[in-house]
């Protein structure tokens, strides 16, 4: 696995998903507040409701199961599988599919949450703008991997 993937969803992608979690537990309310524009005649519930921070500090351990996976699988397969390329190849595929799929789901079900605000950008939260610009800063290189960018591919380099 090059160094410019490896890196990426290594480090860079647990990184950002261990420092949401940290985020959410030291300050949930914010977090659950912060995801979407509020209509101005309906702020935000305070306290947060019971059900609320568990929903949001459980979608933030879930986050950072994912970042440490990746962590975990792809140092694996560098390391054990260094001299089978096609094999480390399979092994990765088989991660970063599913992870390509999340990210379209999530940017997908994120905009379809936000209803008719959802092309309303000037609206958008930074917390919403910073989701969005960091998933796609994920998606992008799971493209690329997938389109063979800056990597050995079997079916074409062997």
């Amino acid at each position: 696995m090059p160094d410019f993937y490896y890196a990426l969803f290594a480090f860079y992608e647990p990184a950002l998903t261990l420092l949401g979690f940290i985020g959410a537990l030291h300050d949930p309310e914010t977090t659950h507040n912060t995801q979407a524009p509020w209509p101005v005649d309906s702020p935000p519930p305070t306290p947060l409701p019971r059900a609320s921070l568990v929903t949001i500090v459980q979608l933030a351990h879930v986050c950072a199961l994912m970042g440490l996976i990746n962590f975990f699988v792809l140092t694996a397969a560098r390391k054990h599988l260094a001299s089978q390329v096609a094999l480390q190849e399979k092994i990765v595929r088989a991660l970063l599919i599913p992870l390509l799929i999340g990210d379209v789901v999530h940017l997908y079900v994120t905009l379809w949450a936000l209803g008719d605000e959802r092309w309303d950008v000037a609206r958008w939260t930074p917390m919403l703008w910073t989701t969005i610009i960091i998933g796609l800063t994920l998606m992008i290189p799971r493209i690329m991997w997938h389109l063979g960018v800056w990597r050995y591919m079997d079916s074409r380099d062997s």
